[in-house]
């Protein structure tokens, strides 16, 4: 007698939108494996999905006009959509426009999305489970990873509303943080992205306690020191200039960390800074920046700035533009200033027309193009260390990759010739031939 082989059930799919920001990113990764460890499978598009989860971002409007659009169209082209991210705290809004929706909630809530998706579509009792990957389901590259080290943020700038979105500072275990870490490593991590709200301020909700059976403790300086002990580039990002920043240079010193800041000061103007709730003492700022590339020679310092704030004067945006050309800023973005509904900076006096705002941006740009461009050109000449992010191989015989002063998809890319050779996640030298305002070009070694 023989007995029929049995049949499995195949499990469900489960689509994903990402917005916003890296820390979003990271969500969406969390997502992923936490529905990938019950058995679902991933989807690369709508018509094999059986639910999307559309992760979404609510900082500025026009992040919230993408999301609500990404929304309609997930709605359009499957109809099982659950919401999720930053603009999910804003539920009713949703709803209102998207009665359809299976389910809605807010930003870093991971089990409410497993289980929206687990009763929009469950997983069959017999359905076969591969195991996740020791380092979760990854939606950057292999050779990169984000490394989220705390939620929420403690500042109450007068133009943001994260703090409502996200919460006040939630510092995660510094063991766990460098544990996860490791894991990237070993599963093909070279360069590990540190993230957070305020990278500067990870620990402070924990007392800077020690943790683990190592004793780390849950301080910004000893975290990094631990990282750059792994082997992989270690880069920070949003890091508020506190005094003990200082103390991050030197590790960059030693080598342990990038020599690469992302430091978001919005402004220069002391009387702008002080409308925003942010530190204003412009000159000392200059001060440590000029002592930082004296310890460190080749730093990049990389910012976001917010022209055409309530009460900005043509003399406030004058003074920024004199202290950008001082501070000689590598990377620079701007945002012209959007009134985000719940910000306090809302009901200041003095709004500036639009058109006066996105004129001070073009020549805002114009001017850190200028700077960029004089700053690169410098490097005409040297060898560089590149980490390698695409490859034409033997048919095209190009290669694009990143310096130590650039993170992914926001800065400059290095653009090589001859380097049929190189494979993506290589680290390779390079000899720079020539620079543009953005971008570096040269040759493999």
């Amino acid at each position: 007698m023989t007995t029929a082989p049995r049949t499995f059930a195949p499990p469900p799919r489960v689509g994903m939108v990402s917005l916003g920001c890296p820390k979003a990113l990271v969500d969406s990764e969390r997502i992923l494996s936490a529905l990938r460890a019950e058995g679902y499978r991933l989807s690369p598009d709508y018509a094999g999905a059986d639910v999307v989860v559309v992760n979404t971002c609510g900082f500025l409007d026009s992040a919230k006009a993408e999301s609500l659009e990404a929304i309609g169209e997930a709605l359009a082209e499957n109809g099982r959509v659950v919401v999720t991210g930053c603009m999910g705290a804003q539920a009713d809004t949703i709803r209102a426009r998207f009665p359809q929706l299976l389910a809605i909630t807010g930003p870093q809530q991971v089990d409410a999305v497993v289980g929206a998706v687990r009763q929009a579509a469950p997983v069959p009792r017999d359905a076969f489970v591969d195991l996740v990957p020791e380092a979760g389901i990854k939606l950057t590259p292999r050779h990169y990873s984000y490394l989220k080290i705390s939620e929420g943020c403690n500042h109450r700038c007068s133009f943001c509303i994260i703090p409502s979105l996200r919460g006040r500072l939630e510092s995660r275990r510094p063991d766990a943080i460098l544990k996860e870490a490791e894991k990237l490593v070993a599963a093909g991590t070279r360069e590990l992205l540190v993230i957070s709200q305020d990278t500067s301020a990870y620990g402070r909700d924990l007392a800077h306690a020690s943790f683990g059976t190592r004793g780390l403790r849950a301080h910004i300086t000893d975290l990094a020191r631990e990282l750059g002990k792994l082997g992989a580039w270690v880069r920070l990002h949003y890091v508020y200039p506190y005094a003990h920043v200082d103390e991050l240079v030197a590790l960059m010193a030693e080598g342990l960390l990038l020599p690469y800041l992302d430091i978001p000061f919005q402004h220069a103007s002391p009387r702008i800074l002080k409308a925003m709730r942010r530190p204003a003492d412009d000159a000392k700022v200059l001060e440590r920046i000029a002592a930082w590339r004296a310890l460190v020679p080749d730093l990049a310092l990389r910012s976001t700035f917010i022209l055409g704030f309530p009460g900005e004067t043509e003399a406030d945006f004058d003074h920024l533009l004199d202290w950008l050309e001082e501070a000689e800023l590598d990377r620079v973005g701007c945002f012209a200033y959007e009134a985000v509904a719940g910000a306090d900076a809302n009901a200041l006096p003095h709004a500036v027309p639009e058109e006066v705002k996105l004129e001070r941006r073009a020549r805002f740009m114009e001017r850190a193009a200028a700077i960029s461009a004089r700053r690169l050109k410098r490097k005409v000449g040297r060898t560089l260390k590149v980490i390698i992010d695409a490859a034409d191989g033997p048919e095209g015989g190009g290669a694009t990759g990143r310096s130590m002063a650039d993170a992914p998809e926001i800065d400059g890319r290095v653009l090589l010739r001859d380097a049929a050779h190189l494979r993506v996640g290589d680290l390779a030298d390079v000899r720079i031939e020539k620079a543009d305002a953005f971008d570096l070009y040269g040759v493999p070694c």
